[in-house]
């Protein structure tokens, strides 16, 4: 245990501590790694008692807290004088210093022993439930952990198409639907339980290269349970009209009726498709429905949803669709496509799986779900003892869904489990980036410290929740995951279980309550009734606002609520002030901002900071202090700001550097950043330096976007950044550089709006490891030239806006191992070579710009 190690780093380094509370500490230290011999016992345990799964997390829980206590005593500033303000002065702070720190050894002492007296009721509990001493290094949750880092995913897990084994032709018909000559705006209902690919269908229609073709405007809102029809109708026109500060202005004035009005006359202009995922109430329909005009042009809405008066009711004349389950043969196809390894599935094994997919009862989720799981079984033994316990959960000849969800939830390890729960906090159907998700576990230690970087550990464990479909990607780019999303059945037992292991709570405003027992509580609305709470002695380790209504950040008593906290995670109303206080806030190593714009100097406290992330609504550029350069265990920084970068060159764990907006990196001596490995920027122009870049000999991806009508300046520094593997440069390039001044390293490339008067294929094709080009607006010319030899490597290649483009001339040696290839918007392109039209057509990338583009269109910067 990560916790248990750090109090022993105490005993060492804190020499001062009292004799007795040393003793406690030490005591404290040794039980604790007692226990953890008896984890992996647990661990079996856990799908048989579930009393055994509190157990376990209570032993992590007392680790944690005895840590923050210490760490608490260790951030003492009690014993710094100011030697300048005089003898009587000094010896007046002395004797004041010497006072508050006896009271501080007194309130220690007190709680460790209380923490003393937590652990030995848990090793009762250990005995009662019959946890054995299992002390094997071979087969402990450390190497277990270690297995799930070496997995990576071998499959791609955004294509959603094991989804429609069965269900191609309902897309189909439903295209039609929505594609057939019927001027009446009417709606599509989509109905059916939980778990049977609802949303996954619309979000296939909604993307259809037809639809996008036939409707001027789109736009997709997520109702859930708990809707607010104000936001609603708010995140419609901002879909539609976008994010300028004058829009979400205007809007935040806006009454309902307002909003209604406002937003049918929108859509008066437009041939329109509008996706209502996930209604609940016929209420909720009917308060947005008024605001869709009929201007008998064709336009079109989507419904899903798990009610079928619901569904009927949403338009007389409209289409209905009720989505049925899969056969068996379907349903054995699914979990086939979804098992990691097919090849070793034995006879016997097969008869044992064709019985627990047939008693899934044709339902996709629970089929994914079994096939994540008995994947990470091995052997006949193993799936036979899944099959046992399914058998004994049985209702009505099948397979409950809750049953195997909660079994795949209790064959993951502590650490993963914890992983898994933190997705329950954020609101229902809420799209979570990826990095973001991963830093907040790195930053709540639930990733396991090792020789491999923690950041990939955690996409280790993010991979293996996807593996065992517990978690869904929905969005990537350059071959990493962007966004994913967690199933609201799956989300409800992450709630369940997070609430029977005191994980974190979610305010409810009804009852205008929370638990003072849990470490992480999340507010998704109400904020300012929630700070009306007595939370003054509570130790919350995250606190996540998740509230964009509150503003009111005044309220927030920083010093005194949240002195113990790691995660602070502030969504809140544009143009607020971040206070002084929050450089109190000293044990903070994630803290996530958005509209804020200053952030103060005391920033610079917070000197076990791991993560700042600071996003606003609109083009705004955040101000960093000089004092961001005392953050010296920062790791990643997403920040849209223009501050002098002079000050990176302290931030020597900096891994990560994304949006920076500045001309300083010739002033810049980049020999200390070592560790970084991303670096995005953008509004370059051509009279910036950025020859430094050469010497960040560990960069692994690197993003530039020019300013609007600018180009970039000379690339020679690509030669010398010899780990580079992703580069994507947006923006005009007077001259592409020769073939060696690229490192070899090099796997991906995007160009785009580079306006490159010459071919680039000559040059690109000779890269020796290029495997995946983009080339979006990239080139003038008429003619493209792809000589013998060229382009070894290349899978994947998508040719983009080149609007001039007539030829293209492709030797029979070239691009030997190509599986993959798309072209649009080159009109004037009379023929695509012969070869290439027996390669696998890839589907138009629609969100090229994934990587700034989801932030530049989330915050409306694109240009």
């Amino acid at each position: 245990m990560k916790m248990v190690e750090k109090l022993g780093d105490f005993l060492i380094q804190e020499v001062s501590l009292r004799l007795s509370l040393r003793e406690d500490v030490k005591w404290l230290r040794n039980e604790l790694l007692f226990m953890e011999s008896f984890l992996k016992d647990a661990e079996e345990k856990l799908s048989e008692d579930q009393r055994v799964q509190q157990w376990v997390f209570e032993i992590n829980s007392i680790a944690n807290e005895a840590v923050a206590i210490l760490e608490t005593y260790s951030s003492s500033e009690d014993g710094k004088v100011d030697r300048d303000d005089g003898f009587a002065s000094c010896l007046k702070a002395c004797t004041n210093c010497i006072s508050r720190k006896e009271a501080k050894f007194y309130n220690v002492g007190k709680e460790i022993q209380c923490l003393k007296q937590r652990v030995m009721d848990i090793s009762r509990k250990r005995e009662t439930y019959g946890i054995r001493d299992i002390n094997n290094a071979g087969e402990g949750p450390s190497n277990q952990c270690a297995m799930v880092r070496t997995l990576r995913r071998t499959t791609s897990y955004i294509d959603e198409d094991h989804i429609f084994v069965g269900f191609q032709d309902v897309v189909e018909r439903l295209l039609a639907e929505l594609l057939k000559a019927e001027p009446r705006r009417s709606v599509i209902s989509i109905y059916g339980m939980g778990g049977l690919g609802k949303t996954t269908i619309a979000r296939n229609l909604y993307n259809s290269p037809s639809l996008i073709t036939s409707f001027s405007a789109r736009a997709w809102i997520c109702v859930s349970q708990e809707y607010n029809t104000l936001d609603l109708l708010r995140n419609i026109i901002k879909s539609i009209k976008g994010r300028t500060k004058e829009t979400l202005d205007l809007l935040e004035r806006m009454t309902e009726s307002d909003l209604e009005i406002y937003l049918r006359d929108l859509l008066k202009k437009h041939k329109y498709l509008l996706v209502v995922d996930d209604v609940w109430q016929r209420e909720a329909w009917e308060s947005l429905r008024r605001a869709f005009p009929d201007s008998k042009n064709g336009s079109r809405v989507i419904i899903t949803t798990r009610k079928e008066d619901v569904a009927k009711r949403a338009d007389d004349k409209g289409f209905v669709h009720k989505l049925r389950f899969l056969s068996q043969e379907e349903s054995w196809d699914l979990f086939c496509r979804k098992l990691l390894d097919v090849q070793a599935m034995i006879p016997t094994m097969e008869s044992v799986a064709r019985h627990m997919v047939d008693k899934c009862g044709g339902l996709p989720l629970a089929i994914v779900v079994l096939s994540g799981l008995l994947s990470h079984k091995r052997g006949l033994q193993e799936w036979q003892k899944v099959k046992a316990y399914l058998w004994r959960h049985m209702k009505d000849d099948s397979i409950e869904i809750s049953c195997i969800l909660s079994l795949s939830y209790n064959d993951l390890l502590t650490a993963l489990k914890q992983c898994f729960l933190y997705f329950g906090i954020f609101p229902e159907d809420h799209l979570i980036y990826v990095d973001n998700i991963m830093w907040l576990w790195i930053a709540e230690g639930f990733i396991p410290r090792g020789e491999e970087r923690t950041e990939d550990v955690a996409e280790g464990f993010l991979n293996e929740l996807v593996r065992r479909s517990l978690i869904q990607v929905v969005s990537t780019s350059w071959k990493k995951d962007i966004r994913c999303k967690i199933h609201d059945l799956l989300r409800d037992l992450a709630m369940q279980k997070a609430l029977e292991v005191n994980f974190f709570d979610i305010y409810d405003p009804k009852k205008h309550s929370i638990s003072s027992s849990c470490l992480r509580h999340a507010i998704h609305g109400q904020a300012q009734r929630y700070l009306s709470l007595d939370l003054s002695n509570l130790k919350l380790r995250s606190i996540m606002f998740l509230d964009q209504d509150f503003c009111k950040m005044s309220l927030i008593k920083f010093r005194n609520m949240f002195r113990y906290i790691y995660v602070l995670y502030l969504e809140i109303r544009s143009g607020t002030t971040l206070p002084d206080a929050i450089g109190s806030l000293y044990h903070l190593k994630f803290l996530s901002l958005r509209g804020t714009y200053y952030l103060p100097s005391s920033i610079g406290n917070l000197k076990n900071l791991q993560t700042l992330r600071v996003l606003n609504d609109y083009r705004h550029l955040c101000r960093l202090p000089p004092e961001t350069a005392n953050l010296i265990n920062l790791r990643h920084l997403v920040a849209l700001y223009s501050i002098p970068l002079q000050l990176l060159s302290k931030l020597t764990n900096l891994q990560v550097l994304k949006y920076s907006c500045c001309d300083q990196w010739r002033d810049v001596d980049p020999v200390d950043l070592v560790n970084l490995q991303e670096l995005g920027m953008y509004d370059i122009m051509n009279s910036y330096s950025l020859n430094n870049i050469g010497s960040l000999k560990n960069l692994s991806s690197l993003m530039l976007r020019c300013k609007v009508d600018e180009s970039f300046p000379a690339l020679e520094y690509l030669t010398s950044c010899q780990k580079l593997d992703k580069l994507w440069l947006e923006g005009r390039i007077d001259k592409l550089p020769l073939s060696r001044d690229f490192p070899n390293a090099i796997t991906m490339i995007v160009l785009w709006k580079s306006k490159l008067m010459e071919d680039p294929m000559p040059i690109l094709g000779m890269l020796p490891n290029l495997r995946d080009l983009v080339l979006v607006g990239a080139y003038e010319g008429k003619e493209i030239t792809c000589s013998n030899n060229s382009f070894c490597q290349l899978k994947f290649l998508r040719l983009d806006g080149l609007k001039k483009l007539e030829r293209w001339y492709l030797s029979t040696s070239s691009m030997p191992i190509i599986i993959g290839f798309g072209i649009y918007d080159c009109s004037k392109m009379k023929e695509i070579p012969q070869r290439m039209k027996d390669v696998a057509i890839l589907e138009r990338l629609k969100d090229i710009d994934q990587e700034f583009g989801e932030y530049y269109r989330v915050n409306n910067f694109a240009s």
